[in-house]
């Protein structure tokens, strides 16, 4: 997910539309859904003073800006720079910016069309499908591992996120694409460093420890690419490398911006999305073994811990004319901000919305997206997740937490710190 940035102030915003809630205060990390709740009372986009922008917060709403194609992630294919006050690249974090020029997330058709096209193939549902027994050892692999007496002999708890949630997707996505299981501590490292761009309250210090990531990751990758030009394998990467689509292939920029996407995108939202819905499940009071009765039952918690807990919370985009929408006068480069997080709570669409009901007849969410970009990986973050969830209380069935969990300050993705849990 790229930083979308208002570029040049609103202006005439009426006080009534305006609301204020600091990304990074204490309250807000632990709870925005507070403010949500105030956004829901009055029916109505808002003005979030912080960000500087219109903002919309009704399923609805979301629903249908998602799909819009009047507002996209890209906004110089129909503006100048000068036309709508954006300033040139920094020096500083010119490696990062490297790794975002063709990213899937920031591009529009036909760009976004043919990288999609070509990398599609590798997620689809009946492909990912294959990767169950995989997904299965390692869960199993990891619950071994953090119940060893030996390793945790000192300990009567575990951090549920670094013992499980995050080494799972990002070994999966790390061999998916022809990276050793090896390497997902380090491609680990190099994620959680980059995306840190995308936060709110961006300092220097973090631009440039995000560009020396980058410039790290990206020698690494540089270094593969080259390897599988040499001895091409049966992997996504190779089939990047090689595949021709009207008589092209693509490049390697092309190919290191798609690679950091899927590694970065590939485990952020599932482990965010694991370990609230551990909290949730553990905090319900609902009996974990009612949640995974059969298939279907699983795929409904799954759904539900993605609508309850949301791992991303707001996703912005440009737009690309001059216009009116509901309302609201909009300039071509304004930037809008739909909250999934807030849709996904939303009383006007779902019964009961600030509850946790894996058994709801109204389930859906907008955590995944819409439209073109709508979230490449969903097929596997939804198998990870059942998959993950699953094993976890079919292994440990008295699993309960051994501190209250806190969520990192990281608006907008929203995750936990760590989780603390214990069983017996």
């Amino acid at each position: 997910m790229a930083a979308i940035v208002q570029l040049t102030p609103y202006t005439n915003i009426p006080e009534t539309a305006r609301i204020s809630a600091d990304p990074q205060a204490p309250g807000f990390v632990q709870n925005p859904y507070g403010f949500y709740q105030q956004l829901h009372a009055v029916s109505a986009p808002a003005f979030w003073d912080q960000y500087g922008h219109w903002c919309f917060a009704s399923f609805k709403d979301v629903s249908a800006l998602l799909r819009d194609k009047r507002f996209g992630r890209e906004i110089l294919h129909v503006a100048t720079r000068e036309e709508i006050g954006m300033p040139q690249p920094q020096a500083h974090t010119a490696d990062f910016d490297l790794t975002e020029q063709y990213s899937l997330l920031n591009l529009e058709p036909p760009g976004h069309t043919r990288l999609r096209t070509l990398v599609n193939r590798a997620f689809v549902s009946r492909h990912v499908e294959q990767l169950r027994p995989r997904i299965l050892k390692l869960a199993n692999e990891m619950i071994d591992a953090f119940q060893d007496i030996d390793a945790f002999q000192d300990q009567d708890s575990v951090d549920l996120i670094k013992a499980f949630a995050a080494p799972i997707p990002a070994i999966i996505i790390a061999e998916m694409i022809g990276l050793p299981a090896e390497s997902a501590p380090q491609l680990l490292a190099w994620s959680n460093r980059m995306v840190a761009m995308y936060m709110f309250g961006v300092t220097r210090e973090v631009e440039l420890d995000a560009n020396a990531a980058a410039a790290e990751f990206t020698d690494y990758l540089r270094g593969v690419i080259a390897e599988r030009r040499k001895q091409p394998r049966e992997d996504l990467l190779t089939h990047m490398i090689t595949a021709e689509q009207n008589g092209e292939r693509l490049s390697d920029e092309e190919v290191l911006s798609t690679v950091i996407l899927l590694l970065n995108a590939g485990h952020e939202a599932t482990v965010h999305t694991t370990g609230n819905g551990v909290k949730s499940i553990l905090e319900s009071g609902l009996d974990p073994a009612t949640l995974f009765t059969s298939d279907a039952q699983t795929a409904a918690t799954v759904e539900e811990c993605l609508r309850f807990d949301a791992p991303l919370h707001l996703f912005t985009r440009y737009t690309l004319s001059d216009m009116d929408y509901n309302g609201i006068t909009l300039r071509k480069g304004d930037v809008i901000g739909m909250l999934m997080g807030a849709a996904n709570r939303d009383p006007a669409r779902f019964a009961n919305a600030s509850s946790f009901d894996p058994f709801r007849t109204d389930g859906a969410n907008v955590s995944f997206g819409a439209g073109i970009h709508f979230c490449i990986g969903a097929p596997l973050a939804r198998i990870e997740l059942q998959i993950a969830l699953s094993t976890l209380f079919e292994r440990l069935p008295r699993l309960r937490l051994a501190e209250p969990p806190q969520y990192n300050d990281v608006y907008p993705f929203h995750g936990l710190q760590k989780l603390m849990v214990r069983w017996d």
